[in-house]
């Protein structure tokens, strides 16, 4: 084991210090919400969270209020809709996986030996989204103008028999949200491939790191198909475009589809990070390296695989072929093999340790136990029979509840109990924490074990009352009465980090006598993470390599000074952390609150029609992320490289895959390519259900789609030229083919849309006109942006700040336009191409 680095420090050795200090200083006052740090994102990602966790939770108790007793009048249906609405969409979109990400952002620097993860200002961006959207969604209810139709918004429910502007704050809202997830992940998945101290092979990751990015890359691919869902519902709700609407070939069952390919891989979201939390714990408190690592890697990879493939398992009952059920029912009780591996390695870790006893390990065992149950229900509804008979009753909303908060929210609670000295320099108390626990655990079984009973006893979900003489008076007021004992747990758990806690003399460092680098961290933490950048040769490094954290402290590792007071990490190859770059990372700024704001009203003025308003905030948004970027990343360093440490120089300015910036725009179009092929999925649904879809006769024709898929990828060659040129010092050349780029991929796009308006097609008639021209619009939005960025880059050259060895604004852009070619083609083969052989 270490021991805490020696106090007596040197001149030299002072004078590194406060240049770092200077560096990574935090903005006071007024100032200090320009901050981009992740010690002060991640603070207030989790505080956030946490409100709107305590405003779903306390609209459940009002819920439980309501259900006491029979024929009970205490709230009227339709505010008592908004109540489950909003509870189950806040839980879900607000705290669930916002949370996860919090955390991360929080703690995955330290665990990686990083400063900062790699886009810091992206990171406040996605917070101040969250934020604004929360609100926005969360105050709703204020107003009488919360959603009514749950958390999963099925048409024809929220299309033709709810009016008002409920559905579209939902819809707009969340997609608002989502933003701020998909940014979240993007900058997760390039912090744990690019910024891993050096020597943290793939195999020495912690266990966290991984399943952060398992995790991650399933929200690049679960989020985007309920973006794609939502922007057909909110075409049909603003435009009357009919994508869900029978009478015009629509059908309801797409929206179904494109939701749970969200929403069962969301279950596995929410729980994979949770279990991520327990394996940090368990071998803490074992006092042993988790048994079995490359199996719970494998296992959490192949529960991340298998979640995609279990959608279909909440449709058992809208009449499918006995062929699907089949298949879906066997891949729902296939994913409880790699879980279960997960969970017998955390026991066996326990079992084979020296365990001690921890408030945070009475939340893990408490956690375990409640998941087990409630995936033994799990399994039970997989079986389509079963499912048939307890489908939309209480029997689902308590296996749901024993699955999310024995899965996720006990593993939180441990979490906030483990991490909270390395966030606030302070421990939580035993005594409380034990005596919450014991109230959460028991409360958290009395009100949901007997939604069991009432479910099999034929209660269905979503009423506000029911009748009395059906034996579901005894189990709802046990419910109820079980919810506030819950929530009296939750309670003590909030005086004392909040309250208590500021009465307690700092935690030692180290207080768990963890293994990991998260521990590192002095106590009060400092804003850079870490004093020096360590050599990293095994998995828990504080156990495992002697004197690391006096070595640290020393700054004998990498980026121990700050000689230019610039913030600085290292950058280092995706498998085995080798050293590539020294990336100087932007500061404190008010461009991101900006850039957020300005995106909200692009997507919020349209739920009160105020379109014009919100091009306008959309012109804006993009301005403000244009200045952001332009001031902010990619600049040119005053030296080519710079003396690191340990003998080694890097260069300070890199671009293509070796960049982290190249790696966040590849990974951000990976998620844009799923929100498109949810599009396209929905185009072929139509085919397979319709006979006649697609009508030859009534499409855009072939010649203007091939005519502007011509003049697209003749765009994108140019563009991957004018990176040639460039790097041939060619300015003339890099001008003429970028102009020219540029030039024909708006005549792409005019043509694009010529076709679907020139033969007549009237998205508000049928839907396979309004799928056409969604298609086509989607093409043209990128088309635009690529334009944009071409545009770009040619003003950077023109500035001096791009040039043949800094040239990642051409790189990246020509990144891009792989993806917008590969969407322009796949667009007009099935526009164009698919009616002629269909």
């Amino acid at each position: 084991m270490s021991v805490p680095g020696h106090e007596v420090r040197s001149a030299d050795e002072q004078a590194q210090i406060d240049r770092l200090e200077e560096a990574w200083r935090t903005p006071t006052g007024w100032r200090y919400w320009s901050s981009v740090n992740n010690s002060n994102v991640g603070l207030w990602y989790i505080a956030t969270a946490f409100i709107f966790f305590f405003f779903a939770g306390a609209l459940a108790l009002l819920m439980r209020l309501q259900l006491a007793a029979p024929d009970n009048a205490l709230f009227a249906a339709e505010t008592y809709n908004q109540m489950f609405s909003l509870h189950g969409s806040a839980m879900m979109f607000l705290f669930a996986v916002p949370i996860f990400e919090a955390f991360a952002i929080l703690v995955l620097p330290q665990m990686l030996g990083a400063r900062d993860l790699p886009f810091p200002r992206l990171s406040a961006y996605g917070f101040w989204c969250f934020v604004i959207g929360g609100l926005f969604v969360c105050g709703s209810i204020f107003f009488g103008a919360a959603p009514q139709g749950g958390w999963f918004m099925y048409p024809p429910l929220t299309t033709a028999y709810q009016p008002g502007i409920g559905a579209d704050i939902w819809l707009l809202g969340l997609s608002f949200i989502e933003v701020a997830s998909i940014a979240a992940a993007v900058e997760l998945i390039t912090g744990v491939l690019k910024t891993r101290a050096p020597g943290m092979q793939v195999n020495l990751m912690p266990l966290y790191a991984w399943y952060i990015l398992v995790v991650a890359v399933m929200i690049l691919f679960a989020f985007p198909p309920l973006i794609a869902g939502d922007i057909m519902f909110e075409l049909q709700r603003a435009l009357d475009w009919p994508f869900f609407d029978p009478a015009r070939g629509g059908d309801p069952m797409l929206w179904q589809h494109l939701f749970w390919i969200f929403g069962h891989p969301e279950v596995y979201i929410v729980f994979l990070p949770s279990v991520a939390l327990a394996a940090m714990i368990v071998p803490t408190f074992a006092r042993r390296p988790v048994i079995g690592y490359s199996w719970i890697v494998l296992a959490a990879v192949g529960t991340g695989f298998l979640s995609f493939g279990l959608w279909v398992h909440h449709m058992f009952t809208t009449g499918l072929p006995n062929i699907s059920l089949a298949f879906f029912s066997a891949a729902s009780e296939a994913v409880a093999l790699p879980t279960g591996v997960q969970i017998f390695v955390l026991l066996g870790t326990v079992l084979a340790g020296r365990l001690v006893r921890s408030v945070p390990m009475l939340f893990v065992l408490g956690a375990l136990a409640i998941f087990v149950l409630g995936g033994l229900t799990g399994v039970m509804v997989a079986v389509a029979p079963f499912d048939f008979q307890v489908h939309d009753t209480y029997f689902i909303v308590a296996h749901l509840h024993y699955v999310l908060i024995g899965g996720m929210l006990f593993p939180v609670v441990a979490g906030a109990y483990y991490f909270y000295p390395l966030a606030v320099g302070r421990k939580l108390s035993d005594r409380l924490g034990k005596w919450a626990f014991w109230l959460m655990f028991a409360g958290f079984n009395v009100a949901f074990m007997p939604m069991h009973i009432a479910g099999l006893a034929g209660m269905p979900r979503r009423v506000f009352t029911y009748p009395g003489g059906y034996g579901l008076e005894l189990p709802n007021l046990l419910s109820t009465i079980g919810a506030f004992v819950l929530a009296a747990g939750f309670l003590l758990v909030l005086v004392d980090a909040v309250w208590l806690v500021r009465r307690r003399e700092l935690s030692p460092r180290d207080p768990w006598r963890a293994g990991t680098l998260e521990w590192l961290g002095q106590m009060p933490a400092k804003p850079w993470a870490v004093r020096s950048i360590p050599q990293i040769t095994s998995r828990y490094p504080l156990w495992q390599q002697p004197d690391l954290m006096d070595d640290v402290d020393s700054g004998r590792f990498f980026l121990a000074d700050a000689a230019e007071t610039r913030r600085e990490t290292l950058v280092t190859s995706p498998v085995d952390a080798t050293p590539e770059q020294c990336m100087r990372m932007p500061g404190p700024s008010y461009k991101t609150l900006l850039a957020a704001v300005f995106t909200g009203a692009a997507f919020i003025l349209p739920v009160f029609g105020l379109y014009r308003w919100a091009a306008l905030g959309g012109v804006l948004a993009v301005a403000a992320i244009l200045w952001w970027l332009w001031t902010g990343t990619a600049l040119r360093p005053e030296k080519p490289s710079k003396d690191v440490g340990m003998g080694v120089r890097l260069p300070l300015y890199v671009s293509g895959p070796k960049s982290a910036g190249w790696w966040g725009l590849f990974i951000t179009m990976i998620g844009d390519m799923a929100a498109f092929a949810s599009l396209v999925f929905g185009y072929y649904f139509f085919w397979t259900v319709h006979e006649g879809f697609p009508p030859r006769d009534a499409g855009p024709g072939v010649a203007w789609p091939v005519l502007a898929l011509g003049l697209l990828l003749a765009s994108w060659v140019l563009t991957m030229l004018a990176v040639r040129l460039n790097r041939r010092r060619s300015g003339l050349g890099l001008y003429l083919a970028a102009g020219t780029a540029a030039a024909l991929g708006v005549a792409g796009a005019a043509a694009l849309v010529a076709g679907p308006r020139l033969h007549g097609m009237d998205p508000t008639a049928h839907v396979y006109p309004a799928i056409v021209w969604l298609l086509a619009g989607w093409t043209v939005l990128h088309v635009l942006v690529g334009v944009l960025m071409q545009l770009y880059c040619l003003a950077r050259r023109a500035r001096g700040h791009m040039d043949a060895e800094h040239d990642i604004d051409i790189r990246n852009a020509t990144l891009y336009w792989h993806f917008v070619a590969i969407t322009a083609l796949v667009t007009v083969a099935t526009i164009a191409g698919f009616p002629q052989v269909a």
